[in-house]
């Protein structure tokens, strides 16, 4: 294997492309962000505060942390986040009449409680960020998707994965043709945290086991849905139909800790998902391999700054994020110079930077860079439902293939 630049791609210095991405990213104007979840203990909340604010373009003015409204408060001001709320509807309703109020919203809470949040997020004027999945009904997800399109707001998914500089890199060769006609796909998402019963689980306390919270399948809503959007937002095709087995295999676990996809697309090609939970000794285990008619990528999250590219016609190559010769869309969210690692709270804070860009060019009246719109919006959101009450409908019937609503039938316009 060689590591090496291959051709025909972008071929600046990476000093060059450094000092664009740092040009680029001079005195932003700051949107002022409130956020609905995520409490000081949540991990996502975490991540969420600090990719916001990674590269000065976000702050977090308001809160609402935490399902109890003291605690909400009392966190607020533990985080010195100016104003606390001890629920999501009352910042919103309280933000929306402020001059200074919040711009954009995160929603971080259980599965549950997007519909109704992002809703009356929407139709006060918040631009939205929400964790996945979007909601829990397709029917929901086509109604947000419509109230969003009406009132012209920008809606970005948390499909975090898709930041990552060597994930844009494979979605920009393979929309510049280097890899031909696709025709076949895989991702998997490998993870063992679940192989056993948690405590929690046993005493009847993670809401992530409660179908009237999580929804219908947990490791559908869950994970699943990032392996989904990833294969179709790398390669750029709309899955037609599918095949699915959905289970649990733990035994004395009734929430679906297991999936299994066969995927047919709008071309011909053909893909296949493995997503589990329940892997005895699996770390994180997201990857994928996506091959056409003149070579194929392999990515693997757990190593998130290579992609391996193998050529039909030569040896393999392994590209480097940060590395000259690479696309613009990987080389304008790169962060640090080549050699450094970027990881998880990175390829968040690529999403923000993509959707603080969009919401400002919006205000201005002007267009954002065509890469800018590169995050996962809505409509992947609405994907993301459909997917999951496919498979869902698939595996009730042992497997058969069924249809997926085309991404046509509805479509957001900027």
């Amino acid at each position: 294997m060689t590591q090496q630049t291959p051709p025909s791609l972008d071929h600046r210095s990476s000093s060059q492309q450094t000092a664009e991405h740092q040009s680029s990213t001079l005195a932003p104007k700051v949107l002022r962000m409130g956020m609905i979840g995520g409490g000081v203990q949540s991990f996502i909340g975490q991540v969420h505060r600090a990719a916001a604010q990674m590269d000065g373009r976000y702050r977090v003015v308001a809160g609402a942390l935490s399902s109890n409204p003291e605690r909400a408060r009392q966190q607020a001001e533990q985080l010195n986040i100016a104003r606390g709320y001890g629920d999501g509807e009352s910042l919103l309703r309280e933000e929306a009449a402020r001059e200074d109020g919040a711009e954009v919203i995160a929603i971080l809470t259980p599965n549950d409680s997007h519909f109704a949040l992002a809703k009356l997020a929407l139709e006060l004027g918040f631009h939205v960020v929400c964790e996945k999945p979007l909601v829990n009904d397709p029917a929901q997800a086509r109604e947000l998707e419509a109230i969003a399109e009406r009132a012209g707001l920008r809606f970005c998914m948390a499909y975090g994965y898709t930041g990552y500089p060597m994930v844009r890199q494979a979605r920009a060769m393979i929309e510049n043709g280097e890899l031909g006609e696709i025709r076949q796909l895989q991702c998997d998402y490998v993870q063992g945290h679940l192989a056993c019963l948690t405590d929690a689980e046993k005493a009847g306390h993670d809401w992530h086991m409660d179908p009237a919270i999580a929804g219908e399948s947990m490791i559908l809503n869950d994970i699943a849905t990032h392996a989904f959007h990833m294969l179709e937002y790398v390669s750029g095709l709309e899955t037609s139909e599918l095949s699915a087995d959905v289970t649990a295999s733990v035994a004395g676990r009734e929430a679906h800790d297991n999936a299994n996809v066969m995927l047919r697309y709008g071309n011909g090609a053909r893909g296949l998902m493995w997503i589990t939970q329940a892997a005895a000794g699996a770390e994180h285990g997201l990857s994928f391999r996506i091959f056409g008619s003149l070579g194929g990528l392999e990515w693997h999250q757990e190593t998130p700054n290579q992609l391996l590219f193998r050529r039909i016609d030569g040896a393999p190559v392994l590209l480097s994020k940060g590395a000259a010769g690479l696309h613009e869309a990987s080389t304008r969210i790169s962060r640090v110079a080549f050699g450094h690692p970027e990881g998880y709270r990175e390829a968040f804070s690529s999403l923000y930077s993509d959707l603080h860009e969009d919401i400002t060019a919006c205000q201005q009246g002007t267009e954002p860079h065509p890469l800018a719109c590169w995050y996962p919006d809505l409509r992947s959101g609405v994907r993301g439902v459909e997917f999951a009450a496919t498979a869902l409908d698939s595996s009730r019937r042992n497997g058969d293939w069924v249809s997926l609503p085309s991404r046509r039938d509805s479509q957001l316009t900027r």
